[in-house]
């Protein structure tokens, strides 16, 4: 999985003109699933996401999660995280999941979140959506589980 993760003090996602998820102040997560990817990644992902310590403290250092701070999160499904522009002009989605694929590990990411107690919005799986956000610092983390630590 690959995520791009970005602070926010307020982020919304449409589809067809109508808001679909919107969040305050938090995270806001664009989500792809590549075609290998297997439940190791997407605990990963949960376990790592909340916890990414990108909110500044009382002296102004990043030490504080979306935990922390009371936040909560808006997941956006992003399929094209995984376009390949090495070759051309025009990406290549060869190594992005199948949407039957991508939709379970998507649901279960968003899921995963609510069951820990985080206050979780989302966009609309395979949708065209429009995202509007006020990106905070700006504070942009790139992840991809496939460089997590050998456990």
């Amino acid at each position: 999985m690959r995520a791009v993760v970005q602070r926010v003090r307020k982020a919304a996602v449409s589809v067809h003109g109508e808001v679909v998820g919107a969040i305050d102040r938090g995270l806001l997560v664009f989500l792809g699933v590549r075609k290998d990817d297997t439940e190791k990644d997407l605990e990963f992902m949960v376990r790592k996401i909340p916890r990414l310590r990108v909110f500044e403290d009382s002296e102004g250092k990043m030490n504080l999660s979306v935990l922390d701070i009371g936040g909560a999160i808006l997941c956006v499904s992003q399929f094209t995280l995984y376009g390949d522009c090495r070759r051309g002009l025009r990406p290549s989605f060869d190594e992005a999941a199948p949407p039957d694929m991508a939709r379970y590990y998507y649901e279960a990411f968003v899921s995963r979140l609510k069951d820990e107690g985080i206050p979780v919005a989302s966009g609309v799986f395979g949708a065209f959506m429009a995202v509007e956000l006020v990106n905070d610092g700006p504070v942009t983390i790139l992840l991809e589980s496939k460089e997590r630590r050998r456990e």
